[in-house]
């Protein structure tokens, strides 16, 4: 791979990682003081892929350590946001569970993100996001199973 195509792909990631920073930035702005985005995505996360995902599952989707995500997942469960119950494949583990106030915390801090969705829809109209859209899953789902099969390397 020549060095203009290896710049074209770190420009793809470049622009990806400052849209998520700026993207960080709004949902935190958006949440009462004391929550983080990592405590909205675990939220988003479990909505996405269906709660009652282990916290060793959780934290392998996040990429980090067990101990990190046990941090979070106890903000989370202070709040009422989830419960912890005992895993019904394996007594010895526990599953993480929505709570309806889980669910209502996560929505809200999207209906709070509406005045800045709708700047965006101002300048970008629907039909040109559904057309990315595709194209970033497409990507995520490439990455994360290369992120699950590093022998491929």
């Amino acid at each position: 791979m020549n060095s203009k195509t290896i710049a074209l792909y770190f420009t793809l990631f470049n622009e990806i990682g400052i849209i998520e920073q700026l993207t960080r930035a709004l949902v935190e702005s958006k949440m009462p003081s004391g929550f983080l985005i990592s405590h909205f995505s675990v939220l988003n996360h479990l909505i996405r892929v269906q709660d009652g995902r282990t916290p060793l599952e959780i934290a392998s989707a996040f990429q980090v350590p067990k101990t990190t995500m046990t941090h979070t997942l106890s903000v989370l469960e202070k709040h009422g946001f989830i419960e912890m119950r005992p895993n019904p494949d394996d007594g010895r583990s526990k599953c993480v569970w929505l709570t309806r106030a889980g669910r209502e915390f996560r929505d809200g801090t999207i209906v709070g993100m509406a005045p800045e969705m709708a700047l965006l829809a101002e300048k970008y109209q629907p039909e040109h996001i559904e057309d990315i859209i595709p194209k970033l899953v497409e990507i995520r789902k490439f990455l994360d199973a290369q992120r699950d099969e590093p022998s491929k390397r």
